[in-house]
């Protein structure tokens, strides 16, 4: 009897380990970011720009957020330097991306919508970081 208990036990630890394995455990808090497709994996330019342009709407939302309530938290002082600082890097977020389409060829129509939501993420981030 003594040992099959072992080996039942054995068992029991295997299966164990081996969900485990199959489904990790979610110990941390699940990560602010949106989940991502790999847009690069779809198979026309019209459908990889069509799915950046998706990503980007979501981040744009975000960044929206982020800067009207980082707006509303701040005296008069700072809420005018943030506004002024948001202009200027939206100037700078066109003009960049900008550069990237005025390339030869459809694949510069993927390089701007990379540029977009690159610069878009990264904006709000930075702003949800100072709320």
């Amino acid at each position: 009897m003594r040992g099959r208990g072992g080996i039942a036990s054995i068992t029991m630890v295997l299966a164990c380990v081996a969900m485990l394995w199959v489904q990790p455990l979610q110990a941390e808090p699940a990560s602010q970011e949106p989940p991502q497709e790999n847009c690069g994996e779809r198979k026309s330019t019209a459908d990889i720009v069509e799915c950046l342009a998706t990503h980007t709407a979501v981040w744009d939302r975000r960044l929206s957020t982020a800067y009207q309530k980082l707006l509303e938290s701040l005296p008069a002082r700072r809420r005018d330097r943030l506004r002024s600082a948001q202009r200027l890097w939206i100037q700078f977020r066109d003009a960049n991306c900008a550069y990237f389409a005025s390339r030869a060829g459809t694949i510069a129509r993927v390089d701007a919508g990379q540029c977009l939501l690159r610069l878009t993420t990264a904006r709000a981030m930075e702003l949800e970081e100072g709320i």
